[in-house]
């Protein structure tokens, strides 16, 4: 029987469901987790998101244009975008077919273009013209899921949350940090089993460690620092 295919709002709400990797052998302990983090705090101490923004509403876009894209090819498009609209006033004032133009390299352009002016609207109707910093009325706007909701509280408003993409998904099942089906129950995990001190950053760390060394094809176990505390059975065994 053939799957069928996730809906163009399902793909967009950052909510979707991934299929588990290849999972730890068993869970890390608490002392192994608050390792983990040390060192991971320690390579990079102040993680910063690779998305370029000015502002919580040039986040909100660049957040919800990196649905299924590349940081890089989003901070492209949002360069030359921002300089010409950067505010919800002035994206609606540019309009769709404009601001198509900008965004046409990056994939599902029209559906984002189509939820980013729908956005722009209820922010100016509902929250003069502000991102609002309340997880609720993030969700409520067109085209944002929980997965967006959560980057924008963490980078934007500083609360510590986790927001799980593909790469902390793996990196969590994998090393055995927080295991878990489907990416609810990796962030409720997360929430749950990393220390206090560590959550504000803990999203920046995992997404980087999965983006340049625990990827998903071959991570790169013989330069990874926190290779003895990991728990995944099929480690990289030399840098080819």
């Amino acid at each position: 029987m053939t799957a069928k295919p996730r809906s163009t709002a399902a793909r967009l709400s950052g909510d979707a469901k991934p299929a588990p990797p290849l999972c730890a052998t068993r869970a890390l302990r608490h002392a192994e987790i608050r390792e983990l983090f040390a060192r991971l705090s320690a390579a990079e101490p102040q993680p910063r998101t690779e998305l370029h923004y000015a502002s919580p509403f040039e986040l909100l876009v660049a957040v919800m244009l990196s649905a299924q894209a590349t940081d890089v090819s989003v901070n492209k498009a949002t360069c030359l975008l921002y300089a010409r609209a950067n505010t919800p006033a002035s994206m609606l004032a540019l309009g769709e077919t404009e601001l198509k133009r900008h965004i046409a390299s990056i994939g599902l352009f029209n559906s984002k273009a189509a939820n980013i002016l729908a956005t722009c609207r209820r922010l100016i109707e509902l929250h003069g013209g502000e991102v609002p910093p309340e997880r609720a009325a993030l969700e409520a706007l067109p085209g944002v899921g929980r997965k967006t909701a959560n980057v924008v509280l963490n980078v934007a408003f500083g609360e510590p949350t986790i927001a799980v993409d593909t790469h902390i998904f793996r990196v969590a099942n994998r090393t055995g940090l927080a295991m878990g089906r489907d990416v609810r129950g990796v962030e409720d995990a997360l929430l749950r089993r990393v220390p206090a001190e560590y959550r504000l950053h803990a999203h920046h760390w995992l997404i980087l460690h999965g983006r340049y060394t625990c990827k998903a094809r071959k991570p790169d176990c013989p330069h990874c620092p926190i290779r003895d505390l990991c728990r995944y059975p099929d480690k990289t065994v030399s840098a080819e």
